[in-house]
């Protein structure tokens, strides 16, 4: 057997490089690169093979450990799953740092490929600086932490292991049902090891991205389902998008003249104009398709997790016959609701669908004046609400308007958390897909410049907008100055609104007068978060990182910002300054939220009177 003398580092690199992914006959090269900051727990390891093979590999220098990581599964997430890069982090606190970026990577089942440094194998200089002594189990470390966040995690004690981890960490990172983080754990030790390879292990390896087809059982027991239903509605989730699958969703639903809604990953599958598109369902879902999904009498949901905030917590199916037909390469998905479960990838099973229920000559009853009537209802509220007016100022949907009339058809919009993602899914006109980012499995406050920066490196030649509320802008903005760094032009859209006024919206929804959500200087009299609002410059902030930065407080502000900034070259931030409470909310939709049984305060009593009469009217499971 023919071998090369390499330390583990050394061979990790070179595995990596040389992994490729097909699906459809088009092969991709699955690592782009490598993103880190390096610590004495990796930089003479895999900071040493990252310099011998910089020709070879790409290295972005991140900026903070969580935001490379968030950087990197945007990226992977924008390629469809199909390409990726690597973080490596030192010990302690630059690995804990990724962690949960790893639970963004495991619940979305976006592949990410994370290697922290660890503490010696040989424990010789042990407690080593940043250990952390576990009294009871000493092969503890801090890496454990990744555990419930990974969907496989291994640590590398001796050089010749790396090999069966490898293969290990690709097979779970092109798994389609089963991906997500994958944390391989690296003590800084062995990191630097020798083992003789076989050169067998470090070949161009290809690993196949085989459609799983949709048993036949499966497909005739969905297709005989709906061949007695009138009134059928299919979901989109992100699942459509990862199976490249949304020109075959949009002809499935042309062919049976049925409506498409759409969850928070699967926005995009089809455009806002189509006659049957009609939009976000659920708790942020728009009004005509919560009222499509209240009546429905089955639904085809395709790629989706089927999350409370797609289910309206399991309300938004009203129709005392629904029934649910679940189209998932996860057998966790395809169970959920006691669906007919169709495990496969969703372009197979619509195709195998679609000739079953041409078999059955079947069609939706719904009457298209009706369905016409119900959309341009929809539109008329969304041209309302782009067109709102303040006189204290920019209303938050007004704002959306001016952003998405300016915006091209391909600019592609970065968003995770707060009021936005609501609005963004409700009103947000999208005619291409993958131009509607949203990370909202985790809804991670800190994601939205990191993953604007990670598109960008997906797809440099798009205008990308991270579209971020002032909270989460101060959790995570560091990787703007990698954007910067590494020449790829990002442009921050920051709404600045004084706080968490998402979660001060829903503290008041549900009873409280609102507290410690907003950003407000403490009070010398009440000794409380209740003075003023903090007077904060983000534009004057971003200038001194190093990009062009702009101040809009009216429509006319705006629209200028937004131009100026177009024609720049680096980064940019438009500091817009808007009021709180502009949000969209409702629209037939439901958030099951905990309320305190004992309170204090009546308007908390009557809120909780109410959760227990909703309580007893819905879907238990």
């Amino acid at each position: 057997m023919n071998t090369v003398r390499l330390t583990m580092a050394q061979a990790l690199l070179r595995f990596l490089n040389n992994q490729y992914i097909e699906i459809d006959g088009l092969e991709h090269k699955c690592f782009k690169g490598i993103m880190g900051i390096f610590g004495h727990g990796n930089v003479t390891g895999i900071g040493q093979a990252l310099e011998q093979y910089k020709d070879e590999m790409l290295f972005i220098q991140g900026k903070n450990e969580q935001g490379m990581a968030h950087a990197a599964i945007a990226y992977a997430k924008q390629k469809n799953r199909l390409e990726m890069f690597a973080c490596t982090s030192s010990i302690g606190p630059g690995a804990l740092n990724m962690v949960t970026a790893a639970g963004v990577a495991s619940v979305n089942r976006i592949p990410l490929l994370l290697l922290p440094g660890d503490i010696f194998a040989s424990r010789q200089p042990d407690p080593v600086l940043q250990q952390v002594e576990y009294p009871l189990d000493y092969t503890v470390t801090a890496n454990d932490a990744f555990k419930p966040v990974s969907k496989y995690w291994d640590r590398i004690h001796r050089p010749e292991q790396l090999m069966t981890a490898a293969i290990n960490a690709m097979r779970v990172l092109t798994d389609p049902a089963e991906t997500g983080a994958v944390t391989l754990c690296l003590p800084q030790d062995v990191q630097c090891e020798a083992y003789d390879y076989p050169e067998s292990f470090l070949a161009k390896r290809v690993h196949h991205l085989d459609r799983k087809p949709a048993a036949t059982a499966a497909v005739d027991r969905a297709a005989e389902l709906l061949s007695g239903k009138k009134k059928p509605v299919l979901i989109a989730g992100g699942g459509v998008h990862y199976s490249l699958a949304t020109d075959t969703l949009r002809e499935f639903a042309e062919a049976f003249r049925i409506p498409v809604v759409e969850t928070q990953a699967g926005k995009s599958a089809i455009a806002w104009n189509h006659p049957l598109g009609f939009g976000g369902v659920g708790v942020t879902g728009t009004q005509a398709a919560n009222r499509l999904a209240a009546e429905a009498d089955v639904l085809i949901c395709v790629g989706t997790r089927l999350s409370d905030f797609s289910t309206a917590s399991k309300t938004a199916f009203r129709n005392e016959d629904v029934r649910f037909i679940n189209v998932n390469v996860s057998p966790l998905d395809a169970y959920k609701l006691d669906g007919i479960t169709v495990v496969a990838d969703a372009k197979e099973a619509l195709l195998a669908l679609s000739d079953a229920l041409k078999e059955r000559q079947y069609t939706a009853a719904y009457d298209d004046e009706a369905l016409g009537a119900l959309k341009r209802e929809w539109d008329a509220e969304v041209d309302r609400l782009y067109a709102a007016e303040n006189e204290q100022g920019l209303a938050q949907t007004r704002v959306l308007g001016e952003i998405n009339g300016f915006l091209g058809e391909r600019d592609v919009i970065v968003c995770a958390a707060g009021s936005l993602p609501g609005d963004l899914h409700r009103v947000w006109r999208v005619t291409q897909p993958k131009t509607y980012h949203m990370e909202y499995g985790f809804s991670c406050m800190g994601y939205e410049v990191s993953g604007a920066f990670g598109v960008k490196l997906a797809d440099p030649d798009r205008e990308v907008y991270a579209i971020v509320g002032d909270g989460s802008y101060l959790m995570l903005h560091s990787e703007l100055v990698t954007s910067l760094q590494e020449g790829r032009k990002i442009n921050v859209l920051l709404f600045d609104n004084h706080g968490f006024q998402c979660i001060h919206n829903l503290q008041r929804g549900h009873g409280s007068d609102g507290f410690g959500n907003e950003f407000r200087i403490r009070s010398s009299e009440s000794g409380q978060l209740g003075g003023g609002f903090m007077p904060m410059d983000f534009a004057a902030h971003a200038r001194s990182l190093g990009a062009a930065a702009f101040t809009a407080r009216t429509p006319a502000e705006l629209r200028d910002a937004l131009e100026q900034a177009k024609r720049e070259t680096k980064s940019t931030l438009i500091d817009i300054k808007v009021l709180p409470g502009t949000n969209t909310d409702g629209y037939d939709s439901w958030w099951h939220v905990g309320v305190a049984e004992v309170s204090e305060s009546a308007k908390v009593q009557q809120s909780f009177t109410q959760l227990q009469e909703r309580l007893s009217t819905i879907r238990k499971y």
